[in-house]
């Protein structure tokens, strides 16, 4: 199989699709991997790197959509690769359909194949290719909020960790699932006073078994999160409804209560986040001040750690690239269930039903659609 790699080209995003290690093990199958020269620049991987992989190596966006049969990238493709897209060409990225009708649009007019990293599944219903980055997003999501609280950039002025004599930051997260985790794990080492809020029970329970007693573990109900909220130095949007946009669970009233100048960081802003106030931000302009409460907004937080995050994520996404290349796209599908409710879009059809309740449109199951 030929598989591209192309250069991201969302503003502020300097991840890449495949790493030669991954290069060098597509090619000692037999696949050929073409790769825009300074695709890997960002993190430090020269155009050398890859040809030493056994890549080849080509100039343009253009060359690389027109010669490859998959395109491995990380983030969504912008409007302008909208039209490179074609009927035979197979997707392979972080897509965030959900919040993004334009974008589902522009795949369903190609009549591509799009199977997003963020919906693939593993054996015990998690999100492998989602992990890595959740990682990365929920540990920097502290370093990000603690930053945000310094006065020079709006906040309050709290140091999260205190000193002797002196309370200490509350750090409140909204969510026990990955990112939560790393947020708490990362707050709990700054020695904030940390509380986890989640629905589940047994994930509660899970973390009061890891932490102990150093982390406080609470059921989310509407009043649990409006009496933790409301008292937070810092607050981390961290939940997650798989293939659909998040739900709100921060309301404009509850941010009036707040502290002037705490802060309140959306990790789930990629699928629309989970603030009644957020709205998406970049990484040369981070943060907005709305209700007196800072917020940090960054829709795709791991840019901002591009080679750490670029490594996690190959690691996670090559065993399933060398599945698509050795197999077929059909073939893989079909053997692999989890990579099947990766299917977003198949051939003209929305195959993920949270995309399709979301935006209105017509549901086609992806087994379904792969079988016919």
């Amino acid at each position: 199989m030929r598989i591209g790699v192309p250069k991201e080209i969302k503003r502020f995003e300097y991840r890449v699709g495949l790493v030669p290690q991954g290069v060098r093990d597509l090619t000692s199958q037999g696949h050929e991997v073409i790769v825009q020269r300074d695709a890997g620049e960002g993190v430090g991987i020269s155009a050398n790197d890859y040809i030493e992989a056994g890549a080849r190596v080509v100039d343009s966006i253009e060359e690389v959509y027109s010669q490859a049969e998959m395109i491995v990238k990380v983030k969504e493709p912008q409007p302008e690769e909208y039209g490179l897209l074609r009927s035979d060409h197979l997707l392979f990225a972080y897509l965030h359909l959900a919040p993004d009708p334009q974008q589902t649009n522009a795949l369903i007019e190609s009549g591509c194949t799009a199977i997003a990293f963020e919906t693939v599944t593993d054996d015990n219903g998690s999100l492998p290719l989602l992990s890595p980055m959740s990682e990365v997003a929920g540990r920097l999501s502290i370093q990000a909020g603690a930053h945000c609280l310094e006065m020079a950039q709006g906040g309050s002025g709290t140091l999260l960790g205190g000193v002797p004599g002196v309370e200490r930051g509350r750090v409140v997260v909204i969510g026990g699932g990955v990112v939560g985790t790393n947020a708490a794990r990362m707050a709990m080492g700054l020695e904030a006073h940390v509380t986890v809020l989640d629905k589940s029970l047994k994930r509660l329970q899970e973390l009061d078994f890891e932490f102990g007693a150093k982390l406080n573990v609470i059921f989310a109900t509407n009043s649990s999160i409006e009496e933790y909220v409301v008292n937070a130095d810092l607050v981390i949007g961290a939940v997650l409804v798989p293939g659909k946009a998040a739900p709100r669970l921060l309301t404009r009233s509850m941010l009036q209560r707040m502290r002037p100048g705490s802060v309140v960081v959306d990790v789930a802003i990629d699928q629309g986040g989970c603030f009644e106030t957020s709205r998406a931000t970049s990484h040369d302009n981070p943060t907005f001040i709305e209700e007196g409460v800072v917020h940090y907004c960054v829709a795709n937080m791991p840019g901002a750690v591009p080679r750490t995050a670029t490594f996690a994520l190959n690691n996670a996404t090559l065993p399933f690239v060398i599945a698509l290349a050795n197999k077929g796209c059909k073939k893989a599908l079909l053997d692999d269930p989890n990579l099947m409710n990766g299917l977003n879009v198949y051939k003209g059809k929305v195959t993920c039903s949270g995309v399709a309740e979301d935006q209105g449109l017509e549901y086609l199951p992806a087994a379904v659609a792969v079988s016919s």
